[in-house]
């Protein structure tokens, strides 16, 4: 079993960075792979960045280049460092841990983490 609780959201101006973080508890952490989403209003959950237990990296078309994601074993974390937001960004972010692989299906994922919103104004 894997609880996941997300912080760092909240209000940035376009053209400006943010960092959310997941902090996980349990101790098979360290054997998912983990993953963000987001959802804006209206839309469906879309699959933004994740990171296999081996630090093997994979990211959305939309993010690349923008967002780095990392996580930390000893301290149970994975981080999302997000710059150049625009207001396209703007949803609420959702922390997941899942199967190998790094599937972009949120179907795929076993746990997921309450989320935090993320507003962009422009």
């Amino acid at each position: 079993q894997v609880q996941l609780v997300e912080s760092g959201g909240g209000l940035v101006q376009a053209g400006g960075s943010l960092r959310v973080s997941c902090t996980a508890s349990g101790r098979t952490f360290s054997r998912y792979d983990m993953a963000w989403f987001r959802q804006a209003p209206g839309k469906e959950r879309e699959f933004v960045a994740g990171i296999s237990w081996r630090q093997t990296t994979y990211y959305a078309d939309s993010v690349k280049g923008r967002f780095t994601i990392s996580r930390d074993a000893a301290k149970n974390t994975v981080n999302l460092q997000m710059n150049s937001l625009n207001a396209e960004d703007t949803a609420v972010y959702y922390c997941a841990a899942g199967p190998s692989g790094l599937p972009t299906d949120p179907g795929r994922y076993d746990y997921w983490g309450q989320g935090t919103q993320v507003t962009v104004s422009s």
